[in-house]
């Protein structure tokens, strides 16, 4: 079983969308999206938030990729862990990937490490964090302005892993193939990868 909820028998017009564009990307429908299907209008909607978070950011692929993955990786979330650290994989090394995956930031530049730190934070608990985190952004060069789309960014993506991980979504068997021994080693968390 790939999810606790099976994909709908009869996809809609935008479920069959979705799908197409798995293919398109990846060659293959996403377990993820089989989910999604029964309310692909919510996942858009989502999506378009996270665009809008990011829009006046412009935040790097590599900087998305260090906040998804460090969120994930607190969460406790192995699909974005996979998904988005073979991403960071391919925007740096997959060493690198692998240390974010695990909390070791020593790698990356001060405004990354802000980032990744900051994201855990967030995930790991909101009602934890301080003032002197905030100032640490702050410090590596984020403006206030920033700060909250950062945040919400990271919350949303919160939310992306929240329900795939609360409807049991399992990773693709694709992930074997596809993401580095490095992240792969690294993901000891959440739910196992889909057999093949």
């Amino acid at each position: 079983m790939t999810a606790f909820v099976p994909p709908p028998a009869v996809p809609s017009a935008q479920a069959q969308q979705l799908y197409d564009e798995d293919v398109a990307d990846s060659g293959d429908v996403m377990n993820l999206s089989r989910v999604w299907a029964h309310r692909p209008e919510l996942q858009e909607g989502l999506f378009d938030l996270l665009r809008t978070a990011n829009a006046p950011l412009q935040l790097s692929m590599r900087e998305r990729g260090i906040l998804v993955t460090s969120a994930a990786a607190a969460l406790g979330d192995s699909y974005c862990a996979l998904a988005w650290g073979e991403r960071l994989a391919q925007e740096s090394t997959p060493a690198i990937a692998a240390a974010v995956l695990a909390g070791d930031t020593d790698d990356l530049t001060p405004r990354e490490r802000a980032l990744a730190t900051w994201s855990r934070a967030v995930a790991d608990d909101p009602n934890a964090t301080t003032a002197a985190q905030v100032d640490d952004l702050r410090q590596a060069g984020w403006t206030d302005e920033e700060i909250v789309g950062i945040t919400v960014f990271v919350a949303l993506r919160l939310a992306f892993s929240t329900v795939n991980d609360a409807l049991g979504v399992r990773p693709d068997a694709a992930y074997r193939s596809t993401a580095p021994a490095e992240v792969l080693g690294a993901v000891t968390w959440g739910r196992p990868i889909e057999e093949a």
